[in-house]
This record gives structure tokens, C-alpha cells and sequence, in this order.
């Protein structure tokens, strides 16, 4: 029952993917940032992976919009709206309950774009709001000792941002922040393409040429 009843919620909000982590669970959802959006009643038709499979098959005031830009808030509404559809699909049963939801950041935003994540998150549904540096998130992840005094190097790559930090004693010692990431790779293989083979290629593609060639593990 305590266990029914425990739905703290750990997003990573991306550029491109958002993934949500359920205690108890593990990873529930790994889905695009993508939101469908009719720009001339603003009605939203679909999130995540629904809205990204709709790229190219809808008239032309159908938008697919990413809300999320560089790793920060761009559209604040269209974030909450997705973040929204995410806590729904992650909790399931446990709708009724406002989860606390810890959400990782890149290291080098703004006290602006911090608010904007936290309030975008309780308006979305969330009962308490926790922010994590990304870099911190990702050493956790792979389990480097990042409570001990001695440093650990981490390179986050995301869709918008790149995180360089030097992580000792639960802390940052050092860190960058530089808005490049993913989305630049899938741009310049798109260019490489037209230029090498005059073959005009799209967004999707691209990423899936990059994720088949450039994974250091084999994808299914």
C-alpha cells in the first residue's frame, strides 16, 4: 500500500526527449518533447511521441511546436501543457496524487529560467518541486562516487545543451554550459547529406543516422 501511494516523480526535460523516472518503477516514459498544436484555436492535439509521428501529415495551421530551447523554457504554456500529459501517462492510477517531482536542469541557467521550470512543474501538478543540475543527475546515474573528495569529469550531451562539470563532494567544482548539442549534430548531418549527395534528407532522419552510426553501445 505505501508503495501505491508513493509517486515521487524525477523528469529529465530536454530539448528533444523528456524522460520520467517513477520510484518503484524505473523509467516510464521516454517520449519526444514535441507538442501538436493548432495555431489558429491554440488546441493542443497531441504530446510526445503522438505529436512528433504527426510531422508532415497535417494541414498546414498544425504545428509541432518543442517548447523547450538550449535545455530552458521557451514557451512556458506549451511546457506546462506537455509536462502536464507526461505526469498523467507516468502516474496512471495514481492521478489523485500530487506527486513531488525532482527535475534536472542544465548547470548554468538562470534564477529566471529556474522559476520558469518550477512554476511550469506546480502548475502542471506537481505537490513540491526539487531542481537538479544535470551534471549531478548524470554522475548519480552511471554511479560515479560523486560524494567523495576527489574529482569526477561528466560531458552531458543533450538535444540543446552540452554539460561539462567537475563534480566532488555532492558538488560542483567547475562547470560549462554551452547551448550546442544533438540538434546541431542532426543540422550538420542534414547539410552533409545535401551537399555530398544532393539529397535533401528531414529532422527525423538525420537524428536516426546519428543515434545508428554515433551510439557507443549497439541499438536495438
Amino acid at each position: 500500500m505505501a508503495t501505491y501511494f508513493s509517486n515521487d516523480i524525477a523528469i529529465d526535460l530536454g530539448t528533444a526527449n523528456t524522460l520520467v523516472y517513477l520510484k518503484g518503477s524505473g523509467i516510464v516514459l521516454n517520449e519526444p518533447s514535441v507538442v501538436a498544436v493548432d495555431q489558429k484555436t491554440k488546441k493542443v492535439y497531441a504530446v510526445g511521441a503522438e505529436a512528433k509521428s504527426m510531422l508532415g501529415k497535417t494541414p498546414d495551421h498544425i504545428v509541432a511546436i518543442r517548447p523547450m530551447k538550449d535545455g530552458v523554457i521557451a514557451d512556458f504554456e506549451i511546457t506546462e501543457v506537455m509536462l502536464r500529459e507526461f505526469i498523467r501517462k507516468s502516474q496512471k492510477k495514481r492521478f489523485f496524487i500530487r506527486p513531488r517531482i525532482v527535475i534536472s536542469v542544465p548547470s548554468g541557467i538562470t534564477e529566471v529560467e529556474r522559476r520558469a521550470v518550477t512554476d511550469s512543474a506546480q502548475n502542471a501538478g506537481a505537490r513540491e518541486v526539487y531542481l537538479v543540475a544535470e551534471p549531478i543527475a548524470a554522475a548519480i546515474g552511471v554511479g560515479l562516487p560523486v560524494d567523495k573528495p576527489s574529482g569526477n569529469m561528466v560531458i552531458d550531451i543533450g538535444g540543446g545543451t552540452t554539460e561539462i562539470a567537475v563534480i566532488a563532494l555532492n558538488g560542483i567544482v567547475t562547470d560549462m554550459s554551452i547551448r550546442v548539442g544533438g540538434d546541431e549534430m542532426d543540422e550538420a548531418i542534414v547539410q552533409h547529406i545535401k551537399k555530398a549527395y544532393n539529397l535533401l534528407i528531414g529532422d527525423q532522419t538525420a537524428e536516426h543516422v546519428k543515434m545508428m552510426i554515433g551510439s557507443a553501445t549497439k541499438l536495438s
